[in-house]
């Protein structure tokens, strides 16, 4: 049986969603916010796009995946499933509140190879916090790196 880490998350940000989708499609500055995204390949933010990443979260392991962008609806949500050392599919909608964004973050993932599915099984706990460490230290370097005046 799979181990899946199931994540309904919301973040708010200090900017209107143009401005967030805006940062959104600045790809290239992606390494540059942050620093845990150890390899990135990929330029545009529409359906059919790929993206190749490597992120490095807190613990002694490197997760390689590939993003498949089947909806986008600009300015309000993007989907992608989600291929690579980690299986599923994920979405983050992008709701008006106030000048403000708040995102709201949605994925079903699970280990997609044999070693990450045995460390999921026997250390979920640790699996779970290096994953929602990668999202919320995600969101606040987004909101100060990307999104600052």
């Amino acid at each position: 049986m799979a181990v899946h880490v199931r994540s309904d998350r919301w973040y708010d940000l200090p900017a209107g969603p143009d401005a967030v989708w805006a940062a959104f499609t600045a790809t290239g500055r992606f390494r540059e916010w942050w620093p845990w995204l150890v390899e990135f390949e990929g330029d545009e933010l529409a359906v059919g796009s790929r993206w190749l990443c490597a992120v490095s979260p807190p613990l002694p392991y490197v997760v390689r995946f590939a993003l498949d962008l089947v909806e986008v609806d600009p300015g309000r949500s993007v989907r992608a499933l989600v291929t690579g050392d980690v299986v599923g599919d994920a979405r983050l909608d992008l709701l008006p509140s106030g000048g403000a964004t708040r995102l709201h973050l949605v994925s079903d993932l699970a280990p997609g190879n044999r070693g990450l599915q045995v460390v999921a099984r026997v250390a979920h706990p640790v699996v779970r916090r290096g994953h929602d460490w990668v999202l919320d230290t995600g969101a606040e370097q987004f909101a100060e790196r990307a999104l600052r005046p």
